[in-house]
């Protein structure tokens, strides 16, 4: 039974060449957003903070299948970035924003589920 969870999981498992490809891309738009001042922030410095780089590692991690840490980690970066983003943040955001991750962390998991009986079936 364990050798053949393993297995299982080793099928899931990408080449870390796609990983760090899907580093590079994002990394790219990211700076083409930031030299560009699309989101008005203003400086590149100010679009590089901690914020951003937990979205950033956050969307690398839903890339790579790997929803739950990928939705936390981009929800506390958005949750952070609100003040940014919003001169005032409305209060239904701050009211439903977390228990909504909640809810799609949950999806993700019954999403999750479908794919693994599915490939256990065949």
């Amino acid at each position: 039974m364990r050798n053949r969870d393993f297995h299982h999981y080793r099928e899931r498992e990408h080449h870390p060449r796609v990983g760090l490809g899907l580093f590079f891309i994002v990394l790219g738009l990211a700076l083409l957003v930031a030299t560009n001042d699309l989101l008005h922030f203003g400086s590149v410095n100010s679009y590089f903070t901690w914020e951003t780089a937990m979205v950033f590692v956050g969307i690398l991690l839903l890339l790579n299948l790997q929803f739950t840490g990928g939705l936390l980690l981009t929800a506390g970066g958005v949750w952070f970035l609100l003040d940014d983003i919003f001169v005032v943040t409305p209060e239904i955001i701050r009211t439903a924003y977390w228990p909504s991750v909640v809810i799609l962390i949950g999806f993700s998991y019954l999403i999750s589920s479908f794919f693994k009986k599915k490939k256990q079936i065949n």
